[in-house]
């Protein structure tokens, strides 16, 4: 019994000196370890923006940030029609996020139309465009109370060339925001 108690006792030491002798495998090692606190940033490497950089979407200083979506105004429409392309879904979602986190601005969309046509046609024409944008921003959430949709029909041109790149231009829904219009 004494000999079973003293292997016993042995096998236990070599067992505990072995685990503690061998290196860890490789898939073992502890993988390295990102600090996230503060106080351990060091300054010379920081790639953090500061703060002149940054800017805030939902502020009215993002309305004429160039960065920001909101700086971009106008939505584009094919010729002889009045659906909202989907490459202006990303736009419309900005507008309608900025419209909720401030609930005091009003938006005024102004719907145009390029020369062709007759006045009464592009003008039902425009007003259609700026019902359509009126219509997908209310769908994102945007308050009825807060926008308000007008037709300006081919008045406002932002390009008076006959080509189809200008009228391409004059085919637009423009949103402005209280204090521009």
């Amino acid at each position: 019994m004494r000999t079973h108690l003293l292997f016993s006792s042995l096998a236990l030491t070599l067992i505990l000196s072995a685990c503690g002798s061998q290196p860890p495998a490789p898939e073992q090692n502890a993988a390295g370890v990102e600090s996230r606190n503060p106080s351990s940033v060091d300054a010379g490497t920081s790639t953090t923006t500061s703060p002149v950089d940054r800017f805030d979407p939902l502020s009215v200083a993002a309305l004429k940030d160039p960065r920001s979506p909101l700086s971009k105004r106008s939505v584009y429409f094919d010729y002889d029609s009045y659906s909202v392309k989907d490459e202006y879904q990303s736009l419309l979602v900005a507008h309608s996020k900025f419209l909720a986190a401030n609930a005091s601005m009003k938006m005024l969309i102004q719907g145009n139309a390029d020369e062709r046509g007759s006045r009464e046609y592009n003008l039902a024409l425009a007003q259609k465009r700026s019902d359509a944008i009126k219509k997908s921003l209310s769908l994102l959430g945007v308050s009825e109370s807060q926008m308000e949709s007008v037709s300006l029909g081919e008045e406002k041109p932002t390009c008076t060339e006959a080509t189809e790149e200008c009228w391409a231009q004059n085919r637009r829904g423009d949103m402005l925001y209280s204090g521009e219009f």
